[in-house]
């Protein structure tokens, strides 16, 4: 989007965004930090996935993350303050992270300081990656097509409503260790055994067990299936270090959607840190909602 704004579009990186499609919506992102060895860095500044897993697999020591800090929002905050913009900040789940804790404290530090602070609006999407990046979208769409910073809030809440989201994971040992597993660790005793699928509605929750990889992406493909007869839809299929099941998924959604689809792409290393590797996703949200196609 080249156009000029009253309001600017922040979100953070775990929302499935390249440095092009940022660019495009014109949105700002703030990192969160990825804990590897002892070295803290920004996962914005990971560039080749498959060596950073291999180093995850290969440390001693369990890889953790962390939210943005207070100063990390007012770094990005500010400048668009001083332009005059209000600001919405549409961030993952705060059911899981304290990044939109993070976002608000900033707001407030800078109300506080006189610079404008009650002019950004923070939106906890309940959700991140692929959904994150369609809530975003959703959003930015409207803000292009002359929303207030208001009625983008409110575009970026009725998507977050009406997002579909379905994942298989390859094991719940990762969000089991991470503390991120919510109501999926009743399938602890089982979790060998099963492929099984969550969803994220604010927190994990369990939707299905799946006996094989095979039957689980069979159970992805079925769901888009059954949510394309409900009308035009706008869907991503995502995937962690599993390019080729993401790829077969995706195919069978151009397909049944009869349209591309959108943030095609590998899930951020913080996601990945606590869901592991083999991970494919599907999400879905109603054309309409979104505003245009991407």
């Amino acid at each position: 989007m080249s156009q000029e704004t009253e309001t600017a579009l922040v979100t953070d990186s775990t929302a499935s965004l390249t440095a092009e499609d940022r660019e495009r919506l014109d949105v700002s992102v703030v990192s969160l930090y990825v804990i590897l060895n002892g070295e803290q860095r920004p996962e914005n500044e990971i560039t080749d996935y498959k060596a950073f897993y291999k180093a995850v697999i290969e440390s001693p020591e369990l890889t953790t993350t962390s939210q943005p800090s207070i100063g990390d929002f007012v770094d990005v905050y500010e400048p668009l303050l001083q332009q005059g913009k209000e600001i919405v900040s549409l961030h993952l789940s705060a059911a899981i992270s304290g990044t939109c804790e993070s976002a608000r404290q900033a707001a407030t530090q800078l109300e506080k300081e006189g610079k404008g602070g009650e002019r950004i609006r923070v939106v906890d999407s309940r959700t991140t990656a692929g959904g994150l990046a369609l809530t975003v979208l959703a959003a930015a769409n409207a803000i292009q097509a002359g929303a207030s910073a208001e009625e983008a809030a409110g575009r970026a809440e009725a998507a977050r409503e009406n997002l579909g989201t379905w994942i298989m994971v390859d094991t719940l040992d990762y969000l089991r260790k991470g503390g991120r597993i919510g109501s999926a660790q009743a399938w602890i005793g089982s979790a060998l055994r099963i492929k099984p699928i969550i969803t994220l509605e604010e927190t994990v929750k369990p939707v299905e067990k799946v006996r094989t990889q095979a039957k689980a992406i069979q159970r992805l493909k079925d769901m888009a299936t059954e949510t394309a007869r409900q009308g035009e839809t706008t869907w991503t299929a995502q995937h962690i270090q599993a390019p080729e099941l993401a790829g077969d998924l995706a195919a069978h959604c151009r397909e049944v959607f009869q349209c591309e689809g959108t943030f095609l792409d590998e899930m951020s290393t913080v996601l990945g840190c606590h869901a592991g590797p083999g991970l494919v996703a599907l999400g879905t949200m109603p054309s309409e909602l979104v505003g245009s196609k991407f």
